[in-house]
């Protein structure tokens, strides 16, 4: 059965009018020179029959340090990543100060074979992105989730 898992997708519009989204960096060493195709939403692994909004809150509370932002969620739906992992994504308008990020940790072996079990961050960057940035800079299967952010605006917000 492939994993599923849960996340948000936060925006803001900036004073000039653009729309801006939230994405992570994966931490520890196997990630720490990728840039381009390795950012995500802030996302978790639903358990069992965990509810994934849900998941979806705890996650976000996880690996950025802070409660995520209340008000009206827009379901985004689910994509398919490369490997089979299922991601389910809810649009919510918020604002995070990237600069107090803290995530939660992980070990693992490293240098591999080397017997030392170190930690690391889950993720060690959060960052605004203008949608054209985050197109660059997401897993390629998670730009779905920028293609259904807009219209769901649209469809959500006075005057669009």
């Amino acid at each position: 059965m492939p994993v599923v898992s849960a996340g948000l997708l936060v925006h803001r519009t900036t004073d000039a009018g653009v729309l801006e989204v939230l994405l992570v960096h994966p931490g520890g060493p196997l990630w720490s020179n990728r840039d381009d195709g390795a950012w995500s939403i802030p996302k978790g692994e639903v358990e069992g029959d965990g509810d994934p909004a849900a998941t979806a809150d705890r996650e976000f509370t996880e690996e950025l340090g802070s409660p995520p932002p209340t008000g009206p969620r827009i379901d985004l739906g689910e994509i398919t990543q490369r490997g089979g992992k299922r991601v389910r994504a809810w649009a919510v308008a918020g604002d995070l100060d990237v600069t107090t990020v803290r995530s939660n940790t992980f070990e693992m072996e490293w240098p591999r074979g080397s017997g030392s079990i170190r930690s690391f961050p889950e993720i060690d960057r959060a960052a605004w992105c203008t949608v054209a940035a985050a197109r660059l800079k997401l897993i390629e299967a998670q730009s779905a989730f920028l293609d259904r952010l807009t219209p769901a605006l649209d469809g959500h917000s006075p005057g669009g």
